[in-house]
């Protein structure tokens, strides 16, 4: 692992908490990812599977986790399986996990090696009554390719036939939703690691400089400081802003241009999303500057309204009837067209069409199914923007937050973010 170690303490809490909601005589089971291919004999890096890092705190491909609680051997009430190192996997792929390592990374003391499952997995099913199988449930989630976990389910229930299935994911995401003071940490971790990338960019941004040169700037950062991307980065020079999801950074950055950069850090598999939009030449236009100032007072006014108890769905909307009286002051809607407008797809849809925000941690679009207001501990982006092609320009701003009983903090107030600072330190 490239980071540094995290303490088990933070994964047997998770697992304590998950083995609280389940009943009696149920076994609970995660899976690691699968290793992708590519081409050819290729494969893409391993991606760690984030409820088997949540509850484990392993990386490594082909584990297992297995839960039960009510097991009459207490050996058998947390197992953990791994691949056995040998000769072979030394030379080739390198560092594969002991069951010293397991134990000391996940705080669990039964570890097999993943060859014995088959025949411990028979021995717990015979006193289990039901199984909890884990699957991808994000609400946005692209099952296109069938996933370890799903296969796994499928010899589950062919193996296995007589006992009773339930689903582990909604359990997963109402504990993930709110994060532990020691995930917390592990974000802010990802966010200063972001900040100090930003402030480098921020000193060689000028005309001429691609896009790709920018993404190097930020990589170097993140791998420096034992991160990597959170996601695909977004470096977007002027018209390319107003594609949301614009990958392509290979345009030059020109003069008079803005540049909207959506970038994240992933530190210890938590990550951070940050965005800001900053002008090419070092100084924002005064039309540029005046929509820059709109997109910020809704961000900070929507900050302030991500309070415990609130309505996610009332959020986005308070966020539209702001952007409506921004937006009217821009002259970019009318009142007439705000008077007529369908209460579903309000006037200011047109240049704010993506949503407000979204649960942030071990996933950059989080789990958080269900989950339909703000709880404590519940850490959220909040991403306004305005988007505006015929003018050749968009404008997004995101922080970070935790919601608190004191109310909202942002984890992300260090970041320069007023167009004057940002004007000033591209000038220095």
């Amino acid at each position: 692992m490239r980071h540094l170690s995290v303490s088990s303490k933070l994964f047997s809490n998770n697992r304590k908490k998950l083995c609280g909601k389940l009943p009696g005589k149920a076994i609970a089971v995660a899976n690691a990812n699968d290793v992708l291919p590519t081409n050819a004999d290729g494969t893409l890096p391993l991606h760690p599977n984030s409820d088997l890092f949540y509850l484990s705190g392993i990386e490594q491909e082909e584990s297992l986790l297995v839960l039960f609680p009510d097991c009459s051997n207490p050996k058998h009430r947390e197992i953990l399986f791994v691949r056995q190192p040998n000769e072979h996997l030394k030379i080739w792929e390198g560092y594969k996990h002991s069951k010293e390592d397991a134990q000391k990374i996940s705080g669990i003391q039964t570890v097999y090696w993943t060859e014995d499952f088959d025949n411990i997995f028979q021995l717990l099913a015979a006193e289990a009554e039901v199984f909890y199988l884990n699957e991808n449930e994000h609400s946005r989630a692209a099952n296109e390719v069938e996933t370890r976990e799903q296969r796994f389910n499928r010899k589950v229930l062919k193996d296995y036939p007589l006992h009773k299935i339930e689903r582990l994911a909604p359990h997963l995401h109402d504990l993930r939703f709110c994060k532990s003071a020691e995930e917390i940490k592990l974000i802010k971790q990802a966010i200063n690691v972001t900040t100090n990338g930003f402030r480098k960019v921020l000193r060689m941004v000028k005309p001429g400089v691609t896009e790709y040169e920018i993404e190097a700037e930020w990589a170097k950062e993140f791998i420096k400081c034992r991160s990597k991307f959170a996601y695909t980065p977004i470096i977007a020079s002027g018209s390319n802003a107003c594609v949301l999801h614009y990958l392509q950074n290979d345009q030059t950055c020109r003069k008079g241009q803005l540049l909207l950069m959506d970038v994240g850090a992933c530190y210890a598999n938590y990550n951070a999303d940050l965005t800001r939009t900053i002008p090419v030449s070092g100084k924002f236009s005064r039309r540029q500057k005046q929509v820059y100032n709109s997109v910020l007072r809704v961000l900070r006014q929507c900050i302030d309204n991500a309070t415990i108890g609130k309505s996610l769905k009332e959020w986005q909307n308070d966020s539209h009837d702001m952007m409506t009286e921004e937006m009217l002051r821009l002259k970019l809607i009318t009142k007439a067209q705000v008077k007529k407008q369908d209460p579903d797809q309000p006037a200011c849809r047109k240049f704010y069409m993506h949503g407000l925000g979204h649960s942030l941690g071990l996933d950059v679009h989080d789990v958080s199914n269900g989950q339909s207001v703000f709880r404590e501990n519940s850490v959220f982006t909040v991403e306004p923007g305005i988007y505006l092609p015929d003018e050749g320009f968009g404008v997004r701003l995101e922080d970070n937050i935790q919601i608190t009983k004191n109310g909202p903090v942002n984890l992300m107030s260090k970041i320069p973010i007023e167009a004057e600072e940002i004007e000033q330190i591209m000038n220095r």
